[in-house]
């Protein structure tokens, strides 16, 4: 069986944006929107500028503007590794 959790790191290239465990994360790419939840086949995408949402184990919604960059999913692991990126407040 799948862990119901995803750990999910955002990161710009300069600092840590944001860094946790989720259950959802949805981010555009230049392919469109995608959604990972756990359990999602392993994947490379590459970021287009928009929001990367995040729903954290807890319900909590993190939003982070990104853009240059690329999203990487893996063993229940979503890397977004983006040019520039930083929080919605």
């Amino acid at each position: 069986m799948a862990s119901s959790k995803l750990q999910v790191s955002v990161v710009a290239a300069d600092h840590e944006v944001w860094s946790g465990q989720a259950s959802m994360v949805v981010a555009k790419t230049v392919e469109g929107e995608v959604g990972i939840l756990p359990g999602h086949e392993p994947m490379l995408a590459v970021l287009a500028e928009g929001q990367v949402r995040v729903t954290t184990d807890n319900g909590q919604k993190i939003t982070a503007d990104a853009s240059d960059g690329f999203l990487s999913v893996e063993n229940n692991t979503v890397t977004v590794v983006a040019g520039n990126a930083s929080l919605v407040k």
